[in-house]
């Protein structure tokens, strides 16, 4: 299917700066942009790779203003790497949808499937659980009793989600993640632990990614909460009794420990960790391997661990890369205070 930079620039409410009919077919990096593609420059870090690609077409935003001649079409938007979204998602759109129940899908006789879903090879659907209509149930996919499932949700190979637990609509739970596995709750007993079993389930609101290998455990009790919106990356783990503000989004290897409250449009790099029962307000923002140990009570950046502000996390680590040599002059200034105070006692 192909677009040209004309229809493509009305379909983004953009403009043309170039030949309006060129036409592309598919996507490139703009380092390996090939003829017949299109590509996008978001991140000025990589405008010098402009004026040589091979890309036919460039979405850029309308506030950039090229240092040389570009040999592509530009498409000028609001927002260049919002707009490849909104692209990507209409190819994506285009594809032919699965349908239809394959004939070695298990599907309890109490379980209702919703109308035009995909239930594919061996994958399981308990007693009592419902599924919406327009979802997408991949082979191998584990969908426990009595769980809920929107409408135009997509569970990809490998899915569980245990009994009791409910999921959205527009949810897409990426290959092998788990909902709903018991939290680690163990009390003391001598010298062993005895199990404190987790009776709650897990809700997922609408419109929430969870990426591969990601795991959401059962409450103890009542629920683990993941708010509308919200993306979580591969291999994230959320404990029991969580919850997750709206639009919150986790990169990969991110950490929240048990009876974390997480507030709306937070933003985690990888490998963050949050200890237990702490509060996190709205708008923050953690950077990469941050460790929180304590509530979070305003808007912040924070970087480090223990986590504090970013600015200052700048300032120690600025420090702490001279603090040999700060300890050399430190440890020679005592010594000379030391011989003046031996000689003020001489006289």
């Amino acid at each position: 299917m192909e677009f040209s930079a004309q229809q493509i620039a009305h379909f983004l409410h953009g403009t043309v700066e170039g030949d309006p009919e060129v036409k592309v077919s598919s996507f490139s990096k703009i380092e390996e942009g090939k003829p017949g593609t299109l590509t996008f420059l978001a991140n000025l870090k990589y405008a010098h790779h402009l004026y040589d690609t091979e890309a036919s077409i460039v979405l850029v935003n309308n506030d950039f203003k090229p240092e040389q001649p570009v040999r592509a079409t530009l498409v000028r938007v609001e927002n260049a790497y919002a707009s490849l979204a909104m692209l990507l998602n209409l190819v994506e759109r285009s594809k032919k949808q699965r349908k239809g129940i394959d004939p070695s899908a298990f599907i309890a006789a109490s379980a209702t499937v919703g109308d035009d879903c995909y239930v594919g090879n061996l994958a399981y659907i308990g007693e009592g659980a419902r599924i919406g209509k327009n979802c997408m149930i991949y082979p191998f996919a584990y969908i426990g009793d009595n769980v809920t499932v929107g409408d135009h949700t997509i569970c990809y190979p490998h899915v569980t989600i245990y009994e009791n637990c409910a999921v959205g609509e527009r949810c897409i739970l990426h290959a092998g993640c788990v909902i709903g596995a018991d939290g680690f709750g163990f009390a003391p007993e001598g010298e062993t632990y005895k199990k404190i079993p987790q009776l709650g389930n897990v809700i997922i609101e609408d419109d929430v990614e969870i990426g591969a290998n990601t795991t959401i455990d059962r409450a103890v009790m009542d629920s683990t909460v993941i708010r509308k919106g919200v993306k979580l990356d591969n291999l994230v783990q959320i404990a029991h009794n969580v919850e997750v503000g709206e639009n919150t989004v986790m990169a990969a290897q991110v950490g929240i420990a048990g009876s974390v409250k997480i507030g709306k449009h937070c933003m985690f790099g990888g490998q963050a960790g949050l200890a237990g029962h702490i509060r996190v307000t709205d708008h923050v923002v953690f950077g990469a391997q941050a460790g929180v140990i304590s509530d979070v009570k305003e808007p912040a950046t924070l970087l480090g661990a223990p986590a504090i502000n970013a600015k200052n996390f700048m300032r120690s680590s600025a420090i702490f890369n001279r603090l040999p040599d700060i300890y050399r002059t430190i440890g020679q200034m005592q010594r000379e205070i030391e011989q003046l105070k031996n000689e003020l006692h001489k006289q």
